[in-house]
């Protein structure tokens, strides 16, 4: 069976049938499909915990989370669960993973083990898009600036009594003590476009500005980012392995499926220093 790409929408995102990961050839396409669309979704795997692994070790180090819960047999991955009576999905507001890391993650690599019937799709906006529809004078301004990024308030003490903590999804809020500097528009080391690198879950101003300062301007880049016309989703399902760039991508769980549990496995790979 050949491998085949199909592109989801003009922005980003492409659904991959036939390949086979382990394959050499095949990988490359893959390789070149992510390169091309940030974000990939390969359906029809029957892949193991392992399979998984080392799939994500092709393509660098694995990042080990800190917060959430781990895959009993395999530290490295870590589990993405909402169980049917539960009511919050983790990662519901528009974000990139590790943003609040010195080097950000590259990709994060999730296997969709049990999904709804419907829904339990994940959404995922362009930040190249973005930036492109800004204004010259508008991204001049903004490729001056930059922006710090914490994982405080999303895992720390604040939040230690959520749902996501009770429930033991997420844990550690002793460990979130990371704070990052990073440029609000960068290059992506990949592709070579330029994207804005900000997000709603984890940036908290710019550099040399007040939160309160910060909050207008920032608002109205979220607001921007999350545009229909940049955007794509991800439809899930048994044995679908997803892909995505943390550097040119945000994205969300869309919590549309009361009732219903949702298990994934997510595994992170490292990145380099955003310039």
């Amino acid at each position: 069976m050949s491998i085949e790409v199909q592109p989801i929408t003009p922005a980003l995102g492409a659904d991959i049938y036939g390949a086979d990961i382990s394959r050499d050839d095949h990988f490359e396409i893959i390789r070149q499909a992510f390169t091309d669309y940030a974000v990939i979704a390969i359906h029809g795997l029957n892949l193991t915990p392992d399979d998984h692994l080392a799939f994500a070790r092709r393509w660098g180090e694995i990042n080990v989370n800190r917060f959430f819960k781990p895959v009993d047999t395999h530290p490295q991955i870590a589990t993405v669960l909402k169980e049917a009576d539960q009511t919050y999905a983790i990662g519901e507001d528009w974000h990139t993973d590790h943003s609040y890391d010195q080097v950000p993650a590259m990709c994060s690599i999730l296997h969709a083990i049990e999904t709804p019937d419907v829904g339990g799709d994940t959404a995922f906006s362009s930040m190249n898009a973005a930036y492109m529809a800004l204004s010259e004078g508008f991204r001049e301004f903004l490729d001056g600036l930059k922006a710090w990024h914490s994982s405080r308030h999303a895992f720390g003490a604040v939040v230690a009594d959520s749902e996501a903590h009770e429930t033991g999804r997420i844990a550690n809020a002793d460990a979130a003590t990371q704070d990052a500097l990073h440029p609000v528009v960068i290059t992506h080391p990949l592709s070579g476009k330029r994207c804005i690198y900000v997000n709603s879950d984890f940036t908290t101003h710019f550099d040399g500005w007040s939160p309160q300062d910060s909050a207008p301007l920032l608002q109205q880049l979220y607001d921007h980012g999350a545009r229909a016309e940049f955007t794509c989703r991800v439809r899930w399902k048994p044995g679908t392995l997803g892909m995505w760039d943390n550097r040119a991508t945000w994205h969300k769980a869309i919590n549309d499926y009361p009732g219903q549990r949702r298990l994934m496995h997510r595994v992170t790979v490292e990145g380099v220093p955003l310039v």
